[in-house]
């Protein structure tokens, strides 16, 4: 049927029935927002996409806005509150600088775990050697090998790190591998049936059977073997993340391997993670096997947040650190799209003297939140925040520095995605030394980056300040 001929003959038939589904959608779109959002802007500007844009604004918040899985989130955050009420009477925050305690209590609420001393933490600044130190854990495994990653192709990287995923399981070694629908959604299935052939067991983190679940995500990348070595940081299973992709050329990623009292915040973040794909509740001391302090260790935190919980613990650590610093704030991160109250704590910081430094992206993986960052560049630079574009690849590292005794590694970014929507693990480092070797780091990285000008960056084409603008409408789900 011709429009025309739908417009004459159909429309006055049923235009009335369908005013009323917009309306009863619209009406019924607009509770919900009001119910689930609580931050006032964001209820406002999904109320006025409703109104303003009939049908697609109720579809685009069952999409991006609506959480369809909180009665398994609440059974998650039920497992993960008694475990954590076990785990608070086995920290260990003596040695904590004064100066940084209250990031190490605010570390310890909602998803996060007690401080422990006596770790011994590798920092890796580049793929290769992360990858080589993790598959000869996998390679040492005596009980039980537990993975987890956002991104995970079956490239040559991929098919190597299953392979050895499944020799273990071979030999076996209890294998536990979680990969995220949406980020792995190229992985094809067989790679995760030849892991459970081997012996071992995989599953994917809220897959797409339903279409408007795609908007929480399990963003981690963890590594736990034997429950006594475990690995986190920014990188994935896939060749670009060893700098062999020609698009992305030199990848420079942030990676660490932690051994102590720690590990055990890594895996009940894995098993937590697991339970919530397959309801398999996985028990047992060999698991959480204790652990010899090291002399002279390090004082490390495991920070988790999701949406599995209202209180946004890495987000909130991280506002703690920037307000409470007094000599620098230096921030690594390809994605930049915080939201006001961390702008906010920026800015201010910034205009107190504070050396507050951000390092991101030159060319951009993804245009959308790369835009939408440049909106807020301009605030940035006006406060005296050093903006700098790294030159030499790709710019994949997520840490913040604070005052030379703090520091935040992980898988979060500084965007409203991995801070109040996404699945997210960091560690907090209580320690100099830890902080010194990634403030070198990022000295380094500077060498290789451009630093912008307030007065030039003010004076960009107006097409560009247009798309940043229109970028910036999406910072609530980038």
């Amino acid at each position: 049927m011709l429009f025309s001929e739908f417009v004459v003959v159909v429309w006055p038939d049923h235009a009335g029935w369908f005013l009323l589904a917009e309306a009863a959608l619209t009406a019924g779109t607009l509770l919900a927002v009001l119910h689930y959002k609580r931050e006032p802007m964001s209820a406002i500007a999904w109320s006025l996409l409703v109104l303003l844009v009939p049908f697609l604004g109720a579809f685009l918040f069952l999409v991006f806005g609506y959480q369809t899985v909180r009665r398994r989130l609440r059974r998650r955050q039920a497992r993960s509150k008694a475990y954590r009420a076990f785990a608070r009477t086995k920290g260990d925050s003596a040695g904590v600088p004064a100066a940084v305690e209250v990031l190490a209590k605010l570390g310890n609420q909602g998803d996060g775990f007690p401080v422990s001393g006596g770790n011994a933490v590798t920092l890796y600044r580049d793929g290769n050697p992360a990858f080589d130190a993790m598959l000869d854990a996998i390679g040492r495994a005596q009980h039980h090998v537990h993975v987890q990653s956002f991104i995970v192709r079956s490239d040559e990287t991929g098919r190597r790190f299953v392979e050895a995923l499944c020799a273990c399981a071979r030999r076996g070694v209890e294998v536990r591998f979680l990969v995220d629908s949406v980020g792995s959604y190229a992985l094809p299935y067989r790679v995760l049936r030849r892991v459970r052939a081997a012996g071992g067991k995989a599953a994917t983190f809220l897959p797409l059977s339903n279409p408007l679940r795609w908007n929480l995500r399990n963003h981690r990348k963890v590594l736990v073997v034997d429950g006594r070595v475990g690995f986190c940081g920014g990188l994935n299973i896939a060749d670009e993340y060893l700098s062999k992709s020609p698009k992305f050329g030199h990848w420079r990623d942030t990676h660490f391997r932690l051994e102590g009292p720690a590990v055990e915040g890594l895996q009940h973040t894995f098993l937590d993670d697991w339970y919530f794909a397959t309801h398999e509740a996985v028990k047992g001391g060999a698991y959480t096997p204790a652990h010899p302090a090291t002399p002279g260790g390090v004082l490390a935190q495991v920070v988790a947040s999701g949406p599995d919980n209202d209180y946004k613990a890495i987000r909130d650590t991280y506002v703690a650190a920037v307000l409470r610093a007094r000599e620098r704030v230096w921030i690594a991160s390809p994605y930049f799209v915080p939201d006001a109250g961390l702008r906010d704590a920026l800015v201010l910081a910034a205009r107190s003297g504070v050396d507050v430094r951000y390092l991101g992206l030159s060319k951009p993986d993804k245009w959308l939140p790369f835009l939408a960052a440049r909106f807020y560049w301009e605030d940035m630079l006006a406060a005296g925040v050093k903006v700098y574009q790294y030159r030499r690849g790709m710019m994949h590292s997520k840490f913040v520095l604070m005052d030379r005794e703090w520091a935040s590694v992980g898988s979060a970014n500084t965007d409203n995605r991995s801070l109040l929507l996404n699945f997210e693990c960091n560690c907090q480092f209580f320690d100099a030394g830890v902080v010194r070797e990634l403030e070198a780091a990022f000295l380094a990285d500077l060498d290789g980056s451009s630093q912008l000008g307030a007065e030039k960056y003010a004076r960009r084409p107006r097409v560009m300040r247009l798309a940043e603008n229109a970028a910036r409408l999406f910072s609530p789900v980038l």
